[in-house]
């Protein structure tokens, strides 16, 4: 259940994990999904009305939740949403009642359509999982086979799929090829675990060229190596962010520049045991990163990096401070706002977002659980603060959500 919680941090049975909860994956047209601007507007004293030091009242976000047709309804089972387009195209996948996963598409209408690929397994863990859509609705991801073996996908906006491994990506169980990130040039980044499974990055052009990147500091042992996670860790410049895992199994924060050049970060106050470190989710237009530090006492914090290197971290009101506790961030759009996740005291989860000032709101989804490990999940934001995301209900079921603001 845990290792279902969180963007994929899970990378394979040997991996370190950073805590059992907190390691459970140039926009073309934006669309305001029918979000009404306020705006004050200032008269002269000849009878038009003067509203010019009247408060903005802002309008409670909308939420929409939803699960995708076929849904198993047991616990771990059920619908999660992992990215969101700037039109408000939603995909992510969903695991039916016998835990094989399936890819869906959601509309701005609410249809929804599902979709395999072809050679995607049928068992349990085996099937379909999209993360990154790119605003024209090319989609990318991963599938497992029958033999638990991972491959890249490439699902055009027409509905047709490419298939692809990395050179050099492992044929065993857990191993593979692991795409998770798109831009709108259709370049994808992502990650292949090799057959002594150790970690490494990838980056694909459009014309299908891959180049593979290794951090310098990233460990050579299983489970270690340099991760690249999904939804957003490759911006529409080429631009990608990542983690290392050092030969202590400790994470380290990673830039790759367009032309190749790795730049290796900490967040001060990171951890520097195993499990412990700096771990990057996201990175939008501007180069800003967020992501994730955790403390030597295993508690988590969010952060953000800006182009220059300057580091801002921060607390969601509300967090714990146990281990395996407090606040993770999950994505950044382009103006700079960052949805996340907290752990509070009693191991359970709230939604978050942060705006480019640094204001923090927290919110929950109707029906989410309040036991351990239940609650609200954000996972991706647009460039209009439309967040998609899961929550986990009282049964442990997974349902989709769409939070307007």
């Amino acid at each position: 259940m845990k290792t279902k919680i969180l963007r994929n941090i899970f990378l394979t049975g040997t991996v370190v994990f950073a805590s059992a909860r907190l390691v459970a994956a140039a926009m073309t047209s934006i669309l305001v999904l029918g979000i009404l601007a306020s705006a004050a507007f200032s008269g002269t004293s000849d009878g038009v009305l003067n509203f010019s030091n009247t408060p903005l009242v802002r309008p409670e976000p909308t939420i929409i939740t939803f699960d995708a047709p076929g849904a198993g309804t047991g616990p771990g089972q059920g619908t999660q949403p992992f990215a969101i387009n700037p039109a408000g195209l939603i995909t992510g996948f969903y695991f039916d009642t016998g835990d094989a996963l399936h890819g869906f598409l959601r509309t701005p209408d609410g249809t929804i359509v599902t979709f395999d690929v072809p050679g995607a397994g049928t068992g349990p863990g085996q099937g379909t999982t999209p993360f990154s859509i790119t605003s024209a609705g090319a989609i990318a991801g991963r599938y497992v086979d029958g033999s638990d073996v991972f491959h890249g996908f490439l699902r055009a906006s027409d509905g047709g799929i490419t298939t692809f491994d990395v050179p050099g990506a492992g044929t065993g169980p857990g191993q593979g090829t692991r795409a998770a990130n798109i831009n709108p040039s259709e370049t994808i980044a992502g990650r292949y675990i090799d057959a002594n499974d150790v970690t490494h990055g990838f980056l694909r052009a459009p014309d299908g060229t891959i180049t593979t990147f290794d951090a310098p500091n990233a460990g050579t042992g299983p489970g270690q190596g340099t991760i690249v996670f999904a939804v957003d860790c490759l911006n529409p410049a080429g631009a990608i962010t990542a983690t290392s895992v050092d030969a202590s199994d400790v994470f380290h924060g990673v830039l790759r520049a367009p032309d190749g050049t790795i730049t290796t970060f900490d967040v001060p106050g990171a951890g520097t045991g195993p499990g412990q470190g700096t771990l990057t989710f996201g990175i939008n237009q501007g180069g800003r990163i967020e992501g994730a530090y955790i403390d030597s006492s295993d508690v988590s914090h969010g952060f953000v990096r800006a182009s220059d290197g300057t580091i801002t971290t921060f607390d969601a009101p509300g967090a714990g401070t146990g281990p395996g506790q407090g606040t993770v961030p999950q994505n950044i759009n382009t103006p700079g706002v960052v949805p996340g996740q907290y752990f509070d005291a009693s191991d359970v989860i709230h939604g978050f977002v942060r705006a480019t000032q640094g204001t923090i709101t927290t919110f929950d989804i109707p029906g989410a659980g309040t036991g351990p490990f239940q609650g609200t999940v954000p996972l991706c934001n647009n460039p209009v603060d439309a967040i998609t995301g899961y929550y986990i209900d009282t049964s442990d079921v997974f349902h989709g959500f769409l939070r307007r603001p």
